[in-house]
């Protein structure tokens, strides 16, 4: 089969021939590939690969899956060969996505929405990740104002249309000027040019200095420091790139700030209860893109060929939108 694998020691994506993969488990499916997005966390495997114990030059990444089943292992009750599914996948097994078959654990699959692969694709690392932060972490449906830094990428535009739905009446967002009408198209109340503007003064005067209820954080670098600063009394926090720092957060006890931090396929490690925060997010999440309520913004569809330079050209940050591959 074609597969686009990652080597470790010359630090290179690039397409090859492999055997298709054989089921490692009773819960495994294999998987007949139909589309798969390209993510930030898929191009940056050099960042992360010490946590794979087998890998090799034939690691195939690829997290986020439509497809179809094409065989079961023999635990598997709930799903049968011919289902069409959907997956945020396990970065730590090596028989990813970016292949015509894959392998994964049937117990976090979900039926497939009913919109088109590219845009089923498109959603999980991004989508359920900003559904859970928001739900799940920020307890959103309790919050009347949101910051939200870095709003135009991937998860930030998620998280700007699923805070609309929920009736967040002030979401605040920090980008760059030229992406201003893009987040307001999605639902940002309030747009701060990062870039000319400083983020916290502008947020103080918009809350008339009382701050936010929640921020959400999906850039990283010192946006942390950031959203904990523009927060109110006992507001909350969402960490999504790195571990939180309280101790680096202005007057964090004397507010009685909380701040929580997202790993979404962290789940997979974690048992069933790891394993349902996965199905619930995508489940409900999908529900939504069915019904019309959230969008994929900027979608673009590639092949599998093209995928080797696509990562690298991500992990550039050389790239605009949402990339799929069709297989």
């Amino acid at each position: 089969m074609k597969a686009v694998t990652y080597s470790r020691s010359s630090d290179a994506f690039k397409l090859s021939t492999l055997p298709v993969p054989e089921l490692q488990s009773d819960y495994d499916v294999l998987v007949k590939v139909k589309a798969v997005a390209l993510n930030p966390v898929d191009c940056k495997v050099n960042f992360w690969h010490t946590g794979v114990a087998d890998m090799d030059d034939s690691f195939v990444g690829g997290l986020d899956v439509s497809g179809e089943i094409a065989a079961v292992g023999d635990s598997v009750t709930d799903w049968a060969v011919g289902d069409q599914i959907l997956y945020h996948g396990n970065m730590y097994r090596k028989y990813g996505g970016f292949a015509e078959y894959a392998l994964h654990d049937s117990r976090t699959l979900i039926q497939h929405p009913d919109v088109a692969i590219e845009y089923a694709a498109a959603t999980p690392c991004a989508g359920w990740t900003a559904f859970r932060a928001l739900t799940d972490k920020l307890n959103i449906h309790k919050s009347d104002s949101l910051f939200i830094a870095g709003a135009s990428g991937g998860v930030g535009s998620f998280a700007v249309q699923l805070a609309d739905n929920f009736g967040v009446n002030s979401i605040i967002v920090s980008c760059s000027a030229r992406n201003r009408e893009f987040v307001e198209d999605l639902g940002a109340t309030d747009v701060i040019d990062y870039t000319q503007q400083d983020v916290f003064t502008e947020v103080m005067k918009l809350t008339d200095g009382k701050g936010v209820h929640s921020a959400l954080d999906s850039v990283g670098g010192d946006n942390d420091i950031l959203c904990a600063s523009v927060l109110g009394f006992e507001g909350a926090m969402c960490e999504l790139v790195r571990t939180v720092r309280p101790e680096q957060y202005p007057d964090a006890f004397a507010k009685g700030l909380s701040f929580h931090q997202l790993s979404l396929g962290s789940g997979h490690g974690h048992g069933d209860y790891g394993r349902n925060t996965l199905v619930r997010a995508g489940e409900v999440f999908s529900q939504f893109l069915a019904n019309g309520h959230i969008r994929v913004p900027e979608l673009n569809t590639l092949s599998i060929e093209d995928i080797p330079e696509a990562l690298i050209q991500m992990r550039n940050q050389r790239t605009v939108g949402k990339l799929v591959a069709l297989l």
